[in-house]
């Protein structure tokens, strides 16, 4: 299979702090990752707050440059491309953000964000070709043109502004929709609607989507595959039906025993504490860095990191918890998944 847009070992660190004393955070931590070119497939980037998932998503979308490692789209680094090039993946690698107000100019309609797109990517040949295919777009997404068109960003609500920005995405036909927490501030009735609207992306218009929650919930509902991030590296990866049915790494546990049920008379599961091996051990120790939240941990986890761990046909765990199954240093987590569902049994047969 063909890569369409990968990380190879990427790294990134941020550095804050005076001249003297600098203090270094790192966001992502010597991850590698792939889109295969086909079959298109959704893939979800999960985890809890600062664990480095919108990172991961500039880093994919060319934003930021990392501090070690390569982003390559259709094999080729995008630090070294000619500015023809970097058009070409600027066009077919889109974002949507989390705050669609904060995309907008205030001073401009919303027709503003569709035709920029249209007139720099030479989509269309006349003003009235250029309407159309941005009517089309807005059709595309639930959207009634002679009811956005024309208005101001303050006149629409939160759901409307963010169906306009993944209409903007859509008219540049792109091969890679980047979504970073795109239903987060959108309301509960619009939730599903814009979930749909990018599942209907993938199996109509092939396009392969990289999604960015917190929220398990909707990773379940959209994804084929789901990779779980902790303070910039991966503690599990693989198919979304294995992972969230049945969480193998504590960490994947601990966020999906956060999910709150739907029944007034459960109640939230005793958050398991470190155990002591955890807790009197050295924080900077060269370890697995959830060690000291980690209800298993060994002494093991304190003197060296876990490699990947082949747990399943479709799923990675870092975790020395299986160190009996097969392990690897270095992993592409590509390896773990599997074509979207609809085709999965044919691709085993």
């Amino acid at each position: 299979m063909t890569e369409l847009l990968e990380a190879r070992d990427v790294r990134k660190v941020f550095f804050s702090g005076g001249f003297f004393k600098k203090q270094a955070t790192v966001a992502v931590d010597s991850l590698s990752i792939s889109i295969q070119e086909h079959p298109p497939s959704i893939t979800a980037i999960a985890g809890e707050s600062g664990s480095g998932k919108t990172t991961l998503g500039r880093l994919l979308l060319g934003l930021i440059e990392p501090t070690a490692g390569q982003v390559l789209y259709k094999g080729k680094p995008l630090a070294s491309m000619s500015s023809q090039e970097r058009r070409t993946h600027r066009r077919e690698v889109q974002a949507i953000y989390q705050d669609p107000f904060g995309v907008y100019n205030p001073f401009y309609k919303v027709d503003h964000v569709l035709a920029v797109p249209i007139a720099k990517s030479r989509l269309a040949s006349s003003r009235s070709e250029a309407r159309e295919i941005a009517e089309e777009a807005l059709r595309a997404v639930g959207l009634r043109p002679e009811e956005t068109l024309g208005r101001y960003p303050h006149q629409l609500s939160g759901g409307q502004r963010q169906r306009v920005m993944v209409a903007r995405a859509l008219v540049l036909k792109p091969r890679v929709i980047i979504a970073d927490e795109p239903v987060s501030m959108v309301d509960a009735s619009l939730r599903a609607t814009v979930l749909e609207t990018l599942r209907d992306f993938n199996r109509e218009f092939g396009i392969s989507i990289l999604y960015i929650t917190h929220d398990l919930t909707t990773a379940y509902q959209i994804a084929d595959n789901i990779i779980i991030l902790y303070q910039g590296t991966v503690k599990e990866a693989g198919d979304v039906e294995l992972v969230i049915n049945d969480p193998q790494h504590p960490y994947t546990k601990l966020l999906v025993e956060s999910i709150p049920q739907p029944d007034p008379k459960a109640r939230w599961q005793k958050r398991a504490t470190a155990n002591i091996a955890a807790s009197e051990a050295d924080l900077t120790a060269p370890g697995c860095n959830f060690f000291d939240r980690c209800p298993v941990a060994m002494e093991m986890c304190v003197q060296t990191s876990p490699p990947m761990y082949r747990t399943d046909i479709h799923r990675l765990t870092q975790c020395y918890v299986y160190r009996d199954s097969p392990g690897f240093e270095d992993v592409d987590l590509s390896s773990s998944f599997v074509p979207p569902r609809e085709l999965a049994g044919v691709a085993e047969q």
